[in-house]
């Protein structure tokens, strides 16, 4: 038998009204549960529901295209409904279109532990991404049934609408609207590549709900998840320990110069922007690399005018991409990079302008959450190491308003939304039971 005391926080109300979890306000919620160390998930039930899943949306390839608001999407939320409520869960649909399912607690008005991800996919995506968070938490609903073990606060499976943003921008819409990072007003209205928009979509597919479904507080969130990355890999853990997400800073950098005849211009005459370019490329990825083991610095997109075979590049414009988990590194980061853009242009003659795309601080989790996970992958026997996920995850914006944690496991080459994406049946099974483990510890439990 093992004892956990956990302690978590809790704030009042938001500036939308809503109670929710801020984890600058702390009062301390007793979490002491005792359960059984041998309750373990059932592997093979999981992966045959991560596998039937996967049929909605098939691609030739072995992926996934189940993009959010289509009549897969529609599909995939019936298929999940239908395994809900034969666990005898309280399904509910807020306006955005997520999905609630509660398992009641002996405390029924305590504030639930809440676990799961999304369904959705990318055009063509693989069969675990967002899938993996959602069923396993399904999976560990229905260990808890098979055993009989009762919970001291409800627990509540979520599945965000749209995380995925292929089809409706922004990405993870639903736990957005939900984290008040966008009103409902704005993402209903956004509109895809033919016009429709999110609002009309999510009314075709019938899963338009209520706000007035939505859970009010959180005593706690968290996300099971692949890494899609190469860390777990390549170091040979079985778990990664979620202990934040990268912040990001994203600009345009156009550099103009003067656009002349390749052959007809020499070259010490040439204001070449695309060369400007190349020392800028390098210096995203010099910089970084001094900022590590957290440090990105990424050129993803590059446009070149007039693009033409024989004529010297008169603009360039390129994406960059920043990312650090310190708001000071970042920063500091960003600093350097202008610094070194200056000196670009005065050594070059080249004009050089930076605009500012997007800004996200780094998200750090919940130190108890945190501890729920490792004490978790610890008494399982599982190797584990903590890790920063470097990609964007609906737990990112949920950890602004509730205590937060996320758990990896590891797939195959790092790679995802993909066709390919991969994860073994046995670390599906192994990330479910630490989040089994997590969920028990946080939530108080008796066999």
């Amino acid at each position: 038998m093992l004892m956990s005391k956990m302690a978590s926080t809790v704030d009042t109300s938001n500036s939308s009204g809503l109670e929710l979890h801020n984890k600058d306000k702390r009062m301390t919620i007793a979490t002491t549960g005792m359960f059984p160390t041998r309750a373990a998930i059932d592997g093979d039930r999981l992966w045959r529901s991560l596998m039937d899943l996967a049929e909605i949306g098939g691609t030739p390839k072995g992926g996934c295209n189940r993009q959010a608001l289509t009549d897969l999407d529609r599909q995939g939320r019936e298929l999940l409904t239908r395994w809900c409520k034969a666990e005898g869960l309280t399904v509910r649909f807020d306006a955005i279109g997520n999905l609630f399912a509660r398992r009641a607690g002996r405390n029924d008005t305590a504030d639930p532990v809440v676990i799961g991800s999304h369904i959705d996919t990318q055009p063509t995506g693989g069969k675990y991404d967002g899938c993996f968070g959602v069923l396993a938490a399904l999976e560990v609903i229905r260990t808890l049934n098979v055993n009989g073990i009762e919970t001291e606060r409800p627990i509540e499976l979520v599945s965000w609408t749209n995380e995925e943003g292929c089809r409706f921008a922004p990405c993870m819409m639903g736990s957005g609207v939900f984290a008040g990072q966008l009103t409902l007003e704005d993402a209903l209205s956004r509109t895809d590549v033919d016009g429709i928009s999110a609002g009309d979509a999510l009314k075709a597919i019938g899963y338009m709900g209520d706000d007035a479904n939505r859970p009010g507080r959180f005593a706690a969130y968290l996300e099971a998840h692949i890494e899609q990355g190469p860390i777990l890999e390549d170091t040979g853990d079985t778990i990664g320990v979620v202990t934040g997400a990268l912040g990001l800073k994203w600009f345009d950098v156009t550099i103009t110069g003067m656009a002349a005849h390749s052959g007809s211009t020499p070259m010490h005459l040439r204001r070449n922007a695309l060369l400007g370019a190349t020392q800028v490329v390098d210096a995203v990825n010099r910089i970084a690399l001094t900022y590590q083991p957290d440090g990105r610095g990424t050129v993803g997109a590059l446009q070149l005018l007039p693009n033409s075979r024989n004529v010297i590049p008169g603009q360039v414009t390129l994406s960059v991409d920043f990312r650090h988990s310190e708001s000071d590194v970042l920063e500091t980061i960003v600093g350097e990079f202008r610094k070194t853009l200056d000196t670009i242009a005065t050594e070059t003659g080249l004009a050089i302008e930076i605009t500012p795309t997007a800004d996200y601080p780094p998200q750090h989790f919940d130190t108890d959450c945190i501890a729920a996970v490792r004490q978790g992958a610890q008494a399982n026997g599982y190797a584990h190491r903590d890790i920063v996920s470097g990609a964007g995850h609906d737990a990112v914006f949920i950890g602004d308003i509730a205590p937060t944690a996320m758990i990896f496991i590891p797939c195959e080459k790092g790679i995802s939304h993909n066709e390919s994406e991969y994860a073994t049946p046995e670390d599906v099974a192994a990330g479910a039971n630490v989040l089994l483990h997590a969920t028990l510890n946080l939530s108080g439990a008796k066999a």
